[in-house]
Parts: structure tokens; sequence; C-alpha cells
């Protein structure tokens, strides 16, 4: 079924390769992603001082409860489209990928307006100490500005991933992301913007990212080529795009409203300890989108497998993806404890500012292929269709560990440490869970495909 260099046959032949063919790049690309907001918080720790710093991280968990909604919707999206794609259904495919772009965009224009509605009352909410929060809002305010072109770009990646295509998102991210470098410099440094200089910078690398992948869905030859006059909501496509993808987003929705809460207790440190998470969450941010390209990878390959009912080949997949994602968090985890001084340097010569972040790095970075294993079960499950209960166990075991945790313990042993130990707690708490939801939908899956083929 390859039809170009660029896309990868998933039913046929050998897997590991493939999979880390599909993989690295992908990896590569929510490194860079992510770069996007690191170089943010670079430039402003070393070129505006800890305020700054600490009002751009005090940003993150609010901006992700909002966006990751709207984000786990492109996991359905990406699901329906490799199955329309590995049995060859082309104008399924076609509907897909045009109600997919629609719902990007009005999605985008949605969250533009209500970010910045909002920006000030959620930030308050939060506790967001008073020396900080004009800054944090206006960073806020612009970010949310370019929702639009953010949206774009990610529904129409997952277009791609459906297909195997994780190369070409690489370049185009690369491109946006030496952008985003070159404007913070400038608009930071050279024109002192400060704060509102980097979102600045932020927007526009995402709004060149969001025109080379429309460009590229343009030029594309496959049944997944891209036309603005053939935009359209197609009421079957969105009902199943919403049945896996607003599961999913509720899922990193919800957990990332427990990271907001955690947020809240980081902050009754006061600004320094805020400078140190913001830098420490940034690092262990790395680690996430690493493990999660793998999480991608099993979901697609998932997916093209059962549509065709493959499900040897499908348990192969997931066996094969949790030896991906030991490995790369394992050494990326270490790696992170071992340099973690040295990495938290990079962003701020605080010593103080340090020093909270090291306490963090101590306990989350070691265990974090936890959370691989954690995030890789639904995703094996998403790829078969079934969204909902997955999400309510990771609901269940993330969220509900932390607010023990939070409220429960951590008031009578109140440092940073101690915090954080709910990360690993709650890892551990989920996998269970979702290991037992796997093994009984695992099986009712698999007579599904046999009743197909009979």
């Amino acid at each position: 079924m390859k039809k170009s260099k660029y896309e990868i046959d998933m039913c046929n032949g050998s897997i590991m390769d493939k999979l880390i063919s599909f993989a690295l790049p992908l990896m590569l690309s929510s490194i860079l992603q992510l770069m996007f907001n690191a170089v943010d918080i670079i430039v402003v720790g070393r070129y505006t001082g800890s305020q700054a710093l600490a009002a751009v991280g005090s940003t993150t968990s609010l901006i992700s409860i909002f966006t990751n909604l709207f984000i786990g919707i492109s996991l359905g999206a990406n699901v329906l489209a490799a199955r329309y794609y590995a049995t060859g259904r082309d104008k399924e495919m076609s509907e897909t990928v045009h109600t997919a772009i629609s719902l990007a965009l009005i999605s985008g224009i949605v969250m533009a307006f209500v970010g910045v509605a909002i920006a000030r009352p959620a930030l308050e909410l939060m506790d967001t100490p008073s020396d900080v929060i004009d800054l944090s809002v206006v960073y806020m305010r612009i970010y949310f500005a370019g929702m639009p072109f953010f949206m774009l770009y990610n529904y129409g990646a997952a277009i791609l991933r459906a297909v195997g295509d994780t190369k070409r998102p690489l370049i185009f991210l690369a491109v946006a992301g030496m952008a985003n470098v070159v404007l913070d410099l400038l608009l930071v440094i050279v024109i002192p913007l400060g704060v509102a200089g980097v979102a600045i910078g932020t927007v526009t690398s995402q709004m060149i990212s969001c025109i080379l992948v429309l460009r590229c869905l343009y030029k594309s030859e496959g049944s997944y080529q891209f036309r603005f006059s053939k935009l359209t909501i197609k009421a079957e496509h969105v009902k199943w795009i919403f049945q896996v993808g607003i599961p999913a987003g509720i899922q990193s929705t919800v957990i990332n409203f427990s990271n907001a809460m955690l947020q809240s207790s980081v902050n009754s440190f006061g600004s320094t300890a805020m400078a140190g998470y913001t830098a420490a969450n940034n690092i262990l941010g790395f680690l996430y989108v690493s493990v999660n390209a793998v999480t991608q990878a099993c979901m697609s390959f998932t997916s093209q497998n059962y549509s065709v009912g493959k499900t040897k080949r499908m348990d192969r997949v997931l066996l094969d993806c949790i030896i991906l994602t030991v490995a790369a968090s394992a050494v990326l985890g270490v790696g992170a404890y071992v340099f973690g001084n040295s990495l938290l340097g990079i962003y701020t010569a605080d010593e103080e500012v340090i020093q909270c972040g090291l306490e963090i790095l101590s306990i989350t970075t070691v265990p974090y292929f936890l959370c691989g294993i954690m995030d890789l079960l639904p995703g094996a499950l998403r790829g078969m269709g079934h969204s909902a209960v997955p999400m309510v166990l990771s609901v269940i075991g993330t969220v509900g560990t932390r607010i023990v945790w939070i409220y429960g313990f951590f008031p009578q042993n109140r440092s940073l440490y101690f915090l954080f130990i709910s990360y690993p707690a709650s890892w551990i708490f989920t996998i269970v869970m979702q290991a037992v939801c796997f093994y009984f939908v695992r099986k009712q899956c698999i007579r599904s495909v046999e009743e197909r083929t009979l």
C-alpha cells in the first residue's frame, strides 16, 4: 500500500524498524514543537529576569487545559483516517480530511476568543502572584490569538501520521523552530518587548508550520489531498472522530487540570519555586513527547492492522512499542537526572531556582518509563476504537491520586520533593487499572474481528 517515499505500510513486513521510522521523526517533531516554549523560557530567563520566566511558566498548565481537548479530538481524526487509508476507502478518506480541517479551523477560532477573554480570571483563580500576573496575562492572550494556526497544524499533521508520514511535519517544524529562535532574540534583545516579544515569536512560528502542512496536503496526490473548496462537516465522520477524540481530549484536559492544581501548590512557595518548576517541567516535557511519539505510533499501527483484521500483528505492535518506550524513557530519564544541574542551568543562572528544579527532577525523571507505559495502553485501545473507558481510568488513577496527595498528604510535608512523589505514585496506580481494562477490551475486539471475517 506504500504509495510514496513518505508513507509507511503498517500492515505488512517487519514491525520494529517501521515503528522506529515512524516514531523517531515524530519524536523529533514533538521536541521541536516543545522548543517553541523552551526558547521562550530560555530567552526571558536569561535576558528579562526570573519574574518574566515565572510569568511564562505560570501559563503552561492553563494553556494545556484549554487546548488539549481539541488536540485530543485530532487523535480521533488520526484513527479514522488510518482505518480508511488501510482499507482503501478513498472517498471516506477525503471526507475525513476535509471534516478534520474544518473542525480544526472552527475550534482554533473558538479557542482564540475564549483564551483572550478568560486569561486574567483563570490566572487569578490559580493564585498567580501579583508581581507576575500582568506579564502572564500578556503572554497568554497573545499565545491564544494564534490558536487557529496551532490547531490547523496539529490536525493536518494528524492526517499525515495516519498514512505513516512523520518526516515532512519534522521538516516543517524545523523551519518554524528556526524562525521562532530568530524572532525571540530579535523581539527581546534587539527590540525589547519582553514577554510580548516571545509570545509574538511563538505565534508567528506556528503560522509558518500551519502554512507548510496545509500546502503539503494541498499538493498531495493521494486520497488525503486537501482543497479549500471541499471543506465540509460530515456528521457520520464527526461522530466517529468525537467518539475516539473527545475522551482522549477530556483525559488530557483533566490530567492537566490536576497539573494546574499542582501548579497552585508550587505557587505557594513563591516566584523562585515557580521559576524552578517552569524549567524542570519543560525538561519533563521533553521526556513526555519522546515517549508519546511511541504511543502515537502504536495508535496508528494498531488502527490500520485492526481495520484489516490482523490481530496477531496488532499484539506484536504493542509489545515492540513497550520495548521502545522503556528503552527511550530509561535513557532520557536517567540522563535528565544525571545532568539535571547543567540542564537547568540552560534556563537560568539563579542558583536558588536551579535547586528548586533539582528537587522536582530528583523524583520524576528516573521512573519516567512508568508514564510511558501508562499512556501506551490507552493508545492501543484508541487504535481499536475504544477511548471512553481508558479515559475514565486515567482520570481516576492520575487525577484522583494527585488530588489525594495534594490535599491529604502534602500539607503535613511541605516540600517540592514530597509534592512531586504524586507523579510516580499516580503512574503505578493507573498502569494497574489500564492493564486490566486492556485485557478485557482486547478479547472483545478479537471477537469482533472474527465475526467480521466469518
